[in-house]
C-alpha cells in the first residue's frame, strides 16, 4: 500500500514538473508577442491648463455619485416601500419564488421612476439646467437640487421619526422644515417608509391569512391532518387575487400612497 501511494506521488510530481517546464519555455519563447502594455495614470500640476484640474474633479465627483447610486436610490426615493410591499405580497400568496426577485426589483424600479419623475423634473429645471448654462454656481445648484428631494421626503416622514434622530444627534430643534438637515432626514425617511410598508403589507396579508385558516379548519374537520393546508389554499389564493384584479389594486394603492 505504501509503495503504491509513493509511486502515485512520484507520478504526480513528474507531471507537475513537466507542466511547469512547458509553461516556462512557452513563456520565454512567446513573451515578446504577448507583452502587456503599461498603463500610466498621472495628474500634472495643471499650471498651463487650469481647466484640466476642474475636469478631473468633475470626473471624480461623477464616479463617486455612480458608486453611491444604489444607496441613494434606496434612501431618498419610494423604492423601499414598493419593494417591501411586493415582497410581502409574494409571501402572502405562498408562491415561493414566483414572481422572481428580479421581476419584483424591476417593477419596483419602474414604479420608482414613475413616482419620482416630477421630483427629478424639478431638479433638472431648477438646478441642473441653470448650472449647465453657467447661470448659477455649483453650491447654489446643489442647494436647489436638494430642495425637491427634501420636500418629497418631508411629506412621507413622520414627525416622531424626525424628532427621534434630532434627539439622537443632539441637534437643535428646527424652526421650519428647511432647517432639517439631510443626515437627520434620510434615516427618518427610511424608518417611516418601512413602517408604512409593513402597514400596507399587513392589510395585504390579512385576507390570505384568513383563507389559510379556513382551509386548515376544513381539512382538520375532514380528518386530513397529513395534507399541507398551503397546498390546497394556494389555488384559491391565486383565484381570489385574479378575480379582484389584485395587481391593479396593489400597484394603484402604492402609487396613490405617495400623493
Amino acid at each position: 500500500m505504501f509503495f503504491t501511494r509513493s509511486s502515485r506521488l512520484r507520478k504526480y510530481l513528474i507531471c507537475i514538473l513537466v507542466f511547469s517546464g512547458i509553461i516556462f519555455f512557452a513563456g520565454s519563447s512567446w513573451g515578446q508577442s504577448f507583452s502587456i502594455p503599461s498603463i500610466n495614470l498621472s495628474v500634472g500640476d495643471g499650471g498651463d491648463e487650469p481647466g484640466r484640474a476642474t475636469v478631473v474633479l468633475q470626473l471624480l465627483f461623477i464616479f463617486t455619485i455612480l458608486s453611491l447610486a444604489p444607496a441613494i436610490l434606496v434612501m431618498v426615493t419610494s423604492f423601499t416601500r414598493i419593494v417591501v410591499v411586493l415582497s410581502l405580497l409574494r409571501h402572502a400568496l405562498g408562491t415561493q419564488q414566483v414572481p422572481a426577485s428580479q421581476i419584483i426589483i424591476g417593477l419596483a424600479l419602474f414604479l420608482t421612476f414613475f413616482i419620482m419623475t416630477p421630483v427629478w423634473n424639478k431638479m433638472n429645471s431648477q438646478a441642473f439646467q441653470p448650472y449647465i448654462n453657467e447661470e448659477i454656481s455649483a453650491e447654489k445648484a446643489f442647494d436647489l437640487a436638494v430642495r425637491p428631494i427634501k420636500e418629497f421626503m418631508l411629506k412621507q416622514t413622520g414627525e416622531k421619526d424626525i424628532a427621534l434622530f434630532i434627539k439622537i444627534s443632539k441637534g437643535e430643534r428646527p424652526n421650519k422644515p428647511d432647517d432639517i438637515k439631510l443626515p437627520v432626514l434620510m434615516p427618518a425617511f427610511v424608518i417611516s417608509e418601512l413602517k408604512t410598508a409593513f402597514q400596507i403589507g399587513f392589510m395585504v396579508y390579512l385576507p390570505f391569512l384568513i383563507l389559510d385558516m379556513v382551509v386548515a379548519s376544513v381539512l382538520l374537520s375532514m380528518g386530513m391532518m397529513m395534507l399541507p393546508p398551503i397546498m390546497i389554499s394556494l389555488p384559491f389564493k391565486l383565484l381570489l387575487f385574479v378575480l379582484v384584479d389584485g395587481w391593479n389594486l396593489i400597484i394603484g394603492s402604492l402609487v396613490q400612497s405617495f400623493s
